[in-house]
């Protein structure tokens, strides 16, 4: 049975909320008194301005609790029904035009109830509008329904007074279980969201985290909805507890139900036709358009959704995009790009940098008893066309998954890995330092364009985008010793198969043919132990060439970060010698959010938020800010210490730092040669240029390669590059 409750008629716009929740000496306003800062003087309306207001087919229930300015014009009020205490700014003879859509300022056609408008609002055929605060300059016209009840959170998942956890809005991000179940807030961070959607084990502190939460919002019933000053409604149908920010632009919206939409003048949201948004917050400057379906989420500042996308239980990061195609569960680090119609992720945690292409479905739990599985991948995950993998999966940074039907679970651990299932000859293949070897140019322009489309204006976390950072690097050893491992076990067991080993025998055995770079070693057939659950092999392809690439990537890193030091601090190299830090010990890296963090600095953290002298989100956010300015100086130990470790030495002298940057020099004339032939493949392959009539054409249609913006960008980089390492070496 609907619960429809027969009231009073007089009762309308009054008693918004139950008398015992109006605080002792306060009436049912005093909130909505707190709320509205905009600084305009209302007055009573005269006899005279009454009666023009009923001429114009105006009613109210009580012309008395109608407020004015003492720039009013009737004539601009007409066929409205007012209930409640209603209170409207400066009414003017102008026009709000938007779009190329006209509208006069005033309110018309409209029933509304308890609210309070700001100066020179358009209000036209809104059928119902209650307790809302709207800014100066709005306009909101051909709306159904735009009401606030009493109980309204906007999207956080807080309870009122009298509500029952029950009913608190979580999301069930990373494991369709709900097992890692986290409560939204308006400035949730990915880091925050990480955080404890993690160390489940660990009750205090994901007590601390509900704690900190409550801590941000009060309980008290009575708030009212607000839409912030020049913010565009129109042609909508149900916007209900929704608080909108300034400058915002909503069309054609089908449903907005508890949601905040966060919006600025310099960083406009809008949501467009056909979308349908419940219990969800929305960051500023994010595009919502075209029939988009979103339940229980969360959309970091800067994102987009759109053309049917579904996004439910999940947390989007910042400058990502979503389209088409439906994400479930999920917690997505920023910059994530899935923009394909027939696309699924779900349970997972994709840490940023990501690409998802069409037909990839992540998101089988056929192989568990239970939907309780998860995928966790690193940095640059891009699992190609139609890739179908099972839970559990997991996968080290830049994990390029090629297109095929995974029968089992995943665990990758090598970084820069083309994955391939081999149905021929029923094995996986791994091929380490893939992109390196052949799409160069597509790893260093994506690592340039996350930079430049990154549009936060709070870069609380700084967030790393270079393909070789503390998290790659730390990846890369371990793959070392993995490579080492498999080799020697390949080589010795091919030698002496009767013969048992140690894996540190097979790994001195590998060490030393990679180190030699020895050529008997492609004739090796290198098989892989627990990189999939079943019992096929798992065969390492290039083993011998990404090893050394590998190493010569350890170099780069090192030099990179020297270099961003002498710029920085303006040193010669004698200088530089003195101030450098030693190469101390390799440290262990954690993926925040996005934001790279020494793993003790993290620990420090959640042991400071259990005993309780971080306090709330705000400190959890000063201690990101903390760690983001220390970063510099902490990746250049980093990449110092993994110099040392793979040099075995304990001191840079200039002799050292002399050959780091002669060699980085010719690594990077590599990389920069392997951007160009990457990119060049595409203008040589007949296949390519078949569709084409002559050359001529294809330049037109792609553009010229030697005009590539990209390309010719990294070639003067190297002229510079070369000069002031020539210049620094000379001066020395």
């Amino acid at each position: 049975m609907n619960p429809i409750i027969k009231k009073p008629l007089s009762e309308i716009g009054y008693k918004f909320f139950p008398e015992q929740y109006i605080p002792a000496g306060e009436d049912e306003y005093y909130l909505r008194r707190k709320q509205n800062r905009n600084g305009i003087t209302y007055r009573k309306l005269t006899h005279h301005e009454i009666d023009a207001l009923i001429r114009n087919n105006n009613t109210s229930d009580n012309w008395e609790m109608i407020e004015v300015t003492d720039v009013f014009n009737a004539d601009l009020i007409q066929n409205c029904k007012f209930y409640g205490w209603v209170r409207i700014g400066k009414l003017e003879p102008y026009f709000l035009e938007f779009h190329a859509v006209k509208l006069r300022v005033g309110l018309y056609n409209s029933t509304i109830i308890s609210c309070d408008f700001g100066d020179n609002v358009s209000i036209d055929s809104v059928h119902y509008l209650s307790h809302y605060i709207i800014g100066n300059e709005c306009i909101i016209t051909n709306v159904h329904e735009m009401a606030t009840t009493n109980y309204a959170k906007f999207g956080n998942g807080v309870l009122k007074q009298g509500e029952e956890e029950k009913i608190r809005i979580w999301l069930e991000v990373c494991n369709e279980n709900a097992g890692r179940k986290i409560v939204p807030f308006n400035g949730m961070l990915p880091g925050d969201a990480w955080m404890w959607s993690r160390n489940r084990d660990n009750k205090a502190l994901q007590q601390k985290f509900l704690e900190f939460t409550e801590q941000k919002f009060d309980k008290l019933r009575g708030y009212y909805g607000k839409v912030g000053d020049r913010t565009v409604i129109k042609s909508c149908r149900i916007i209900k507890d929704v608080w909108i920010g300034p400058h915002a632009y909503i069309k054609g919206a089908n449903k907005i139900k508890n949601v905040t939409i966060n919006s600025s003048e310099k960083s406009s949201s809008q949501v467009g036709e056909g979308c349908e948004l419940v219990n969800g917050i929305i960051g500023e400057g994010c595009r919502v358009f075209y029939g988009v379906k979103a339940v229980r989420f969360y959309l970091s500042s800067h994102s987009q959704l759109k053309y049917g996308a579904r996004l439910i239980n999940s947390y989007l990061g910042n400058n990502a995009t979503i389209s088409c195609c439906e994400v479930l569960n999920s917690l997505i680090f920023p910059a994530h790009e899935q923009h394909h119609n027939n696309s699924f992720l779900c349970a997972a945690t994709v840490m940023g940098q990501s690409n998802i292409a069409a037909g990839a479905t992540l998101g089988s739990n056929h192989n568990s008893r239970s939907a309780d599985g998860e995928l966790i991948a690193g940095r640059g995950f891009w699992p190609a066309l139609c890739v179908s993998i099972k839970h559990n999966s997991k996968f080290a940074s830049y994990t390029l998954l090629a297109k095929g039907d995974y029968p089992a679970e995943l665990n990758i651990p090598i970084p820069f890995a083309l994955v391939s299932n081999d149905e021929t000859k029923n094995q996986l293949q791994v091929m380490p330092a893939y992109w390196f070897l052949y799409n160069m140019y597509a790893l260093a322009r994506n690592a340039w364009k996350y930079v430049d489309r990154d549009k936060r204006t709070d870069k609380t976390q700084h967030l790393e985008y270079s393909y070789l950072a503390p998290d790659t690097v730390n990846e890369i050893f371990e793959s070392l010793r993995l490579l080492e491992l498999y080799t020697g076990k390949a080589a010795l067991q091919k030698e002496q198969p009767a013969k048992d080993y140690s894996d540190a025998q097979y790994i001195k055995k590998g060490k030393a043919l990679l180190t030699a770079d020895d050529k008997n070693i492609d004739a090796l057939e290198i098989i892989a132990d627990g990189f999939e659950n079943t019992k096929r092999k798992t065969v390492l392809l290039k083993v011998r060439q990404s090893y050394g690439v590998f190493l010569e990537l350890i170099g780069y890193y090192a030099a990179e970060e020297l270099m961003h030091f002498i710029k920085a601090n303006n040193l010669s190299l004698a200088t530089c010698i003195k101030q450098l830090p030693k190469p101390g010990k390799r440290k262990a890296w954690t993926n925040v959010g996005g934001q790279l963090m020494e793993a003790a600095a993290f620990t420090l953290l959640q042991q400071k938020i259990v005993a309780g002298k971080i306090k709330g989100w705000d400190a959890v956010h000063a201690f990101y800010e903390q760690q983001s300015a220390l970063y510099p100086s902490q990746k250049l130990q980093h990449a110092l210490a993994a110099y040392g470790e793979l040099l075995n030495i304990k001191q840079l002298s200039k002799e050292t730092i002399t050959t780091l940057l002669t060699q980085y020099l010719h690594t990077k004339e590599w990389m920069v040669k392997g951007i160009y032939n990457s990119r060049a493949k595409d203008y040589s392959n007949p296949f390519r240029s078949m569709v084409y009539e002559n050359p001529e054409e294809q330049e037109e249609v792609t553009g010229s390669l030697a005009e590539n913006s990209f390309i010719l960008q990294q070639q003067q980089e190297l002229k510079e590059t070369k000069k002031f390492i020539t210049r620094l070496l000379k001066n020395s």
